[in-house]
Order: C-alpha cells, then sequence, then structure tokens
C-alpha cells in the first residue's frame, strides 16, 4: 500500500507531534527540540496544509514553556493543592501559543463557541435523537464517576476538597477542552479529514495526562475520553457540552481522591 505525499506528510506530523508529547513530558527537552526542529523542516519544505505542522509545532512550543513554568513552581513552598492549581492554570501557554499559529496562518479561530441548537435531532447509525436526550445519555454516562463515592468512608475529608475540586475542574476542563476541541480540533478540520483530527487530537489529549504522572497506558486510555469529546462536539457544534461533561468528570476524579 502506497501513501501519497499529502498523506505522508499528515502521517510524519502527527507521528513528530506525539513523540514530542511524550518526549517534553518526561522532560526530554534536547529530544523535544529535536522533534520540533522535524515539525519545523516538514513546514518549510510543505507546499500545501503548512498549516498543520505550524499547528504542531506551536503547540510543543507552548507545552515546553508549560512544563518549564511548572518545573519553576516545584520549588515553591506551597501546598500541595495550589501547585496542582497553578499548574491547570499554566495551560493557557500552550492556547497562547496556539492563537499565535493560527493569527500567522491568518485563520480564524473558531472554538465552537456557539450555545447548541437544542431542535437539533441527532443522527445516530440507525435512527436519530434529539440533542437533549443525547446530551442527558452523555450526562448520565459521565456521571457514573461519582459511583466510588457511594462507598467512601472519608465523606468529611471528600467536603473539604469540594472547593479545591471546582478550581481544579474549572481551570482543566475549559482550558484542555479549548485546546484540543476549541482550536486543535477545528483547525485540523479545515485541512484534514474528520478521522485524522479526530484521532489525532484524542491520542494527544490522552497522551498529554503524561505530564501529570499518569502512565503512558493509562494515558492512552484517556484518549477514548477525547474521542467522546470530540463527538460530543462535533454533533453538537459546539463546546459547551463536552466542557460540561468534562467538569463532570474532573470534578468526580477530585472527590474520589484520583487528582493529589
Amino acid at each position: 500500500m502506497t501513501h501519497s505525499p499529502h498523506s505522508l506528510f499528515l502521517i510524519s506530523s502527527a507521528s513528530l507531534f506525539f513523540s514530542g508529547i511524550i518526549l517534553l513530558s518526561y522532560r526530554a527537552y534536547g529530544w523535544g527540540l529535536l522533534l520540533m526542529l522535524g515539525l519545523l523542516i516538514l513546514y518549510s519544505s510543505a507546499k500545501n496544509n503548512r498549516s498543520v505542522a505550524s499547528l504542531f509545532l506551536f503547540f510543543l512550543i507552548g507545552f515546553l514553556t508549560f512544563q518549564w513554568a511548572t518545573g519553576w513552581i516545584n520549588g515553591w513552598d506551597i501546598s500541595k493543592e495550589i501547585n496542582i492549581l497553578l499548574n491547570r492554570s499554566f495551560l493557557i501557554f500552550i492556547l497562547v501559543a496556539l492563537a499565535v499559529s493560527q493569527w500567522m496562518a491568518k485563520e480564524k479561530v473558531l472554538c465552537y463557541m456557539r450555545l447548541p441548537d437544542w431542535s437539533k435531532r441527532i443522527s445516530m447509525p440507525s435512527h436519530t435523537i434529539s440533542l437533549p436526550l443525547f446530551l442527558l445519555i452523555g450526562l448520565a454516562g459521565s456521571s457514573t464517576i461519582f459511583i466510588p463515592l457511594i462507598w467512601s468512608e472519608g465523606i468529611s475529608e471528600v467536603k473539604s476538597l469540594f472547593l479545591f475540586a471546582i478550581g481544579f475542574t474549572i481551570l482543566n476542563a475549559t482550558l484542555e477542552e479549548l485546546i484540543w476541541r476549541g482550536v486543535i480540533l477545528s483547525s485540523l478540520l479545515r485541512d484534514t479529514s474528520v478521522m485524522y483530527a479526530v484521532t489525532v487530537t484524542s491520542i494527544g489529549f490522552g497522551l498529554l495526562h503524561l505530564s501529570i504522572g499518569i502512565p503512558l497506558l493509562l494515558s492512552l486510555l484517556f484518549s477514548f475520553g477525547g474521542l467522546f469529546y470530540s463527538i460530543v462536539v462535533l454533533k453538537t457544534d459546539s463546546i459547551y457540552p463536552s466542557i460540561s461533561f468534562h467538569m463532570v468528570m474532573n470534578m468526580g476524579m477530585v472527590l474520589n481522591g484520583w487528582i493529589n
């Protein structure tokens, strides 16, 4: 099976992108910079769809800045909760870098910043369902994250975590969704297929969890969460439902003690 030059460019760009996320997550900055140089070479040599290589390159630049910033605050005499909240707020560096990429490409950042059309019907494999029912099913699925709390013995500790959970949930869910679904997914859809855009953003979303100490295999499983959020955004044509579902998941993870 042979691939066209365009396909090889997209595959090569995605491979360098994923590898860059992995290496920078493990703070292998030298190798990470080498992969960023590879993306720069692809960008310079490409005739079409240079914005794809640019998008990935600027993401890695923002991620490198994020990693430096999070490493810097690790030496501060602050509580673990404040450290985590600052860590999540530093995701803004990635978002800013992506915005610069879009500005240089003279592309409008869409971000799906529109409210859902509540009268819309969602196409399923064999039928259609109303948008409210689709979102209700998604919310019910996301809410299963709270099931372990039923057997929690430290309910007082859960209450003390609530304020931290709110701060973490708002920062993490909003910034991650704006990065992956708001900017990267919408940008890739302008130049690539839906399959490529969804696959790259889902895997990239999963791999980014390496940076907070989650093992590689488990991080890859997070990619299914990225796939779910991508489907929600594409079906509703809005980022707000995916942010809401992401918030529910993050809230459950904090209250279950999985974020610490």
